[in-house]
């Protein structure tokens, strides 16, 4: 079989990569040391006055609160009439209050804070909520002497106004609540428990973006940030109807009839439930107040001449069948169905979702029409047209630019090429029906409609197979969100105290059912959610960063113990940082030639035309007198990583185009190959083995009527890394095998590429270790590592004859029988913080001998690089050597 060409990933580019990344954290380390130095406040502009809170303010904050505002009249006394302006979120009075503060200003003394947490106030307080803010106001106007205010509230702070109002009635003289939120029943989705999910979505989006982005305070000042996010999910709605219900003082509630933020409906039962409050309503919506702020004042100042006269009544003085109707329950009023712009709105999130996950946007559609908040046409509708818009795109993408538009941002961020090229011949030998079946396997989607699109399916007839799709699918999917959602609305007062979690639970069932339920319809479905579940279930597949953590910090333990974190990389003094990463291997193989046991091998520079990167491995075929098949492999590079078994011309043309480093061509040996961890400490003259593995490349076997992709999907083992062989084979995936025929299905033995490791610890014998200790005493400043070889047979490596080594790593090498699938994942941890114990005591008693490790700058710099720097070697210099030891030679 011919080996496919590797595709390398390039040095120059995983340099670059890391390189940005380190400058991303750079950037990101300054941006936060940038805030950390800002005054808290702000410098305030000239006209602004301040007032300190005492460490005793109400709130328990552990430091003086300083609250900034606008006093139109400083020298003014405590008589006289005093507008108190509460300014609502994300903008603070400092931005939204000068036009009002100027219309009012003829009318009386107008003091505008920015409340704490904005503007140009401290910004970092404890709590942010509205009973947090009323504490603030109450001290304000303690320490200013006020008594008859007249507080005008806006949008969120309404909620403030009304804890005021509670705390000090006698200080307020009337309430104005312009735009202002209220009772819970009429907010966003009605019930607290959901809109505080809601809340923390937006808080946890927001601090990540604003804490992980090097803004330099930018954000800071921005007004969508934290504080603004904080002042949501820290308010509680639901004392306010109670408050509302109390409110003794004359109250004005004006309110835009078109507001889509606080709908007319929430301004109506305030003044149901405030018997001696008056109701103005303007043409406009939530920001009518900026739009008109002279109208503003002009009712403002009217209703607050009334209140001086006597003339507003208070509750007291309400009207008897005012007083009756506030007394009705309230009932279960529920918001109505969004219409106009906020309809717009809430179907235009819906389908922008889509973008980012069409299964997801689809299951929030379908609970914001089990609220009520729009219409069920509307929320598939939404949805559809997303999806609609997106997947056509990504169709026009792969017919307007075809494969090349795989290698750029953004495609190459979530398509593969190899899972597009398995989609397009898919398309190009099903026809264009597949397009229908992609709809219901999550994870083909987008493959199957870029690759439909590179292939040329005509335009119309893609948009047919993909709306009959998608007019099955999203009504589907949407509906199923409303049932559910249905039943949590019917059983809220259940679990109520629970409802973030049971909504959150809701969703992630959903979106398994989304992506569980379709694959279970076909048989390649079932084999790759078999796959998943083996994948996430086997630590032998799980991603190295995961398994890795426990080891990680024991690791730290033991640098911490022996008082040198980098102590490690003393392990092999002939090899740089002990083989930490990127070490040569050519240069290792040339430290083991003496053996006589190295598989020949020779290195080919990257420099020069392809023509004479070829000459030189044909030249070198030709002085071992063998013809292909050869191995061929990066110089610097790690679990098998651009490996291949070159079998023709063609492949080694291919392979040396591609390649982007020193390449090292080998000759290929037969026979069952191993892994092979020796030791030896220094001071010992013999050294131990300390693992064997096996290392089993799986085959299939045609049965003449399957494609190769089924077989692997058939197979217990193969199907554990389906993609991965469906990428190195997918020009052969379609094949159908004869019956009987072997299949290679992996060539390297790297557990990476899908080579199988067993343990063989068993096959020890006296002749292994003597063999080993014979080839690693040949290498001076050599005492850790694991050897990759092959011999003839089993009985041959258990003599110890025949061995060829075709490669040692060093520090960061594995005791690889731990990824035997019936190894035990605590007997594998065990064992690697075993052979890292080792590691660190060779290192130890080799410091002792007067080496030096690596500083941990240059640990750092190395793992970023991802190779040696360029005339790095090891140190293997006389004191790698133990008194008295001579070299080893076989025999």
């Amino acid at each position: 079989m011919t080996a496919t060409a590797p595709q390398p990933v390039k040095p120059f580019h995983r340099r670059w990569s890391f390189r940005l990344g380190m400058v991303y954290l750079a950037l990101l380390v300054i941006s936060h040391g940038y805030r950390a130095l800002q005054p808290d406040p702000w410098p305030a502009p000239a006209g602004w006055q301040t007032l300190a809170e005492t460490p005793e303010d109400p709130t328990d904050s552990d430091g003086t609160v300083h609250m900034r505002y606008l006093d139109t009249r400083p020298s003014a006394g405590p008589d006289g009439r005093v507008f108190l302006l509460i300014h609502g979120s994300p903008l603070p009075a400092s931005s939204a209050f000068a036009d009002l503060a100027e219309a009012l200003a003829p009318a009386g003394r107008v003091l505008a804070p920015d409340l704490p947490g904005f503007g140009l106030s401290t910004r970092q307080i404890p709590d942010y909520g509205f009973d947090a803010h009323a504490a603030y106001l109450q001290r304000f106007i303690d320490r200013l002497d006020l008594d008859n205010v007249h507080v005008v509230a806006y949008s969120m702070g309404g909620g403030a106004a009304l804890h005021l109002a509670e705390a000090a009635p006698d200080r307020i003289a009337s309430l104005t609540l312009i735009s202002a939120i209220g009772v819970q029943e009429l907010e966003l989705m009605g019930d607290y428990h959901l809109n505080h999910a809601l809340h923390a979505a937006q808080l946890a989006v927001i601090t990540i973006f604003q804490e992980g982005t090097p803004h330099m305070g930018w954000l800071d000042r921005f007004p969508l940030n934290r504080n603004y996010a904080r002042n949501f999910y820290d308010s509680d709605q639901r004392p306010l109807r109670r408050i509302l219900e109390k409110l003794p003082m004359p109250t004005l509630i004006w309110h835009g009839r078109d507001d889509v933020l606080v709908p007319p409906a929430a301004a109506r039962e305030h003044r149901r439930i405030v018997p001696q409050s008056e109701l103005i309503m303007h043409d406009g919506g939530h920001l009518l107040i900026f739009k008109r702020p002279h109208l503003a004042a002009e009712d403002i100042t009217a209703f607050v001449a009334r209140v001086d006269k006597g003339a507003a009544p208070s509750r007291r003085d309400a009207a008897p069948e005012r007083l009756a109707a506030a007394r009705r329950p309230f009932g279960d009023v529920a918001l109505p169905p969004a219409g106009g712009l906020l309809l717009g709105l809430y179907m235009l999130i819906i389908a922008l979702a889509t973008w980012i996950s069409e299964d997801l946007a689809c299951i929030g559609a379908g609970l914001l029409a089990a609220q009520g908040s729009i219409s069920f046409a509307a929320a598939v509708t939404a949805a559809f047209a997303g999806i609609l818009t997106g997947d056509m795109l990504l169709f026009l993408c792969g017919k307007w630019l075809g494969r090349p538009a795989l290698a750029r941002a953004p495609l190459k961020w979530f398509l593969k090429e190899e899972v597009v090229s398995r989609s397009a011949q898919w398309f190009q030998d099903r026809g264009p029906a597949i397009i229908l079946a992609s709809r219901f396997l999550p994870g083909s989607r987008l493959p199957t409609y870029f690759g439909a699109g590179m292939l040329g399916c005509p335009f119309w007839t893609f948009t047919l197979y993909f709306c009959a799709a998608g007019l099955v699918w999203t009504p589907l999917l949407v509906g199923a969100a409303a049932l559910v959602g249905n039943q949590l609305i019917v059983y809220f007062h259940v679990f109520q105290d629970f409802a973030l979690w049971v909504v959150a639970l809701a969703i992630v069932l959903l979106m398994a059912a989304a992506r569980i339920l379709p694959p279970l319809f076909s048989f390649r479905g079932r084999r790759l959610l078999l796959s998943a579940y083996r994948r996430r279930t086997r630590y032998e597949f799980w991603p190295t960063w995961f398994f890795y953590i426990p080891i990680i910090f024991y690791i730290l333990y033991q640098g911490l113990r022996h008082r040198c974190l980098t102590l490690f990389t003393l392990v092999n003094p002939g090899i740089y940082a002990g083989g930490l990463t990127g070490e040569s291997k050519s240069e290792i193989l040339e430290n083991l030639k003496p053996s006589g046991a190295v598989a020949r091998f020779q290195l080919i520079p990257p420099g020069g035309t392809l023509v004479e990167r070829v000459r030189r491995a044909r030249a070198f075929m030709a002085s071992i007198d063998t013809g292909f098949p050869l191995t061929l492999k990066p110089d610097a590079g790690c679990r098998g990583r651009d490996v291949g078994i070159i079998r023709s011309e063609e492949a080694l043309r291919d392979y040396l185009d591609q390649a982007p480093g020193d390449t090292i061509a080998q000759e290929y040996i037969q026979g069952p190959e191993f892994g092979v961890f020796y030791y030896r400490l220094p001071g010992e003259e013999k050294g131990r083995i300390l693992s064997i593995a096996a290392k089993v490349r799986p085959t299939l076997t045609g049965d003449g009527q399957s494609t190769l992709e089924e077989l692997i999907l058939k197979d217990d083992r193969a199907v554990c890394l389906p993609h991965l062989h469906f990428a190195f084979h997918r020009e052969r995936l379609m094949d159908v095998l004869p019956k009987g025929e072997i299949f290679e299905l992996v060539e390297v033995g790297a557990h990476a590429r899908g080579t199988v490791f067993l343990n063989r610890n068993h096959l020890l014998t006296p002749a292994v270790t003597d063999a080993f200790g014979a080839i690693s005493r040949c290498f001076r400043g050599f005492y850790f590592g694991r050897y990759d070889v092959r011999a003839p047979s089993v009985e041959d490596f258990q003599k110890g004859r025949n061995i060829k080594v075709l490669e040692l790593n060093g520090l960061t090498s594995e005791v690889a029988h731990v990824y035997d699938p019936h190894y035990g994942l605590f007997k594998a941890w065990r064992d690697l913080m075993h052979q890292w114990k080792i590691a660190f005591e060779i290192s130890d008693r080799l410091r002792a001998r007067g080496h030096e490790p690596l500083s941990l700058g240059a640990v750092i710099n190395l793992l970023l690089q991802g190779e040696a720097p360029p005339g790095a070697e090891g140190r293997g210099d006389d004191k790698s050597r133990d008194a008295g030891e001579t070299p080893l030679m076989p025999s």
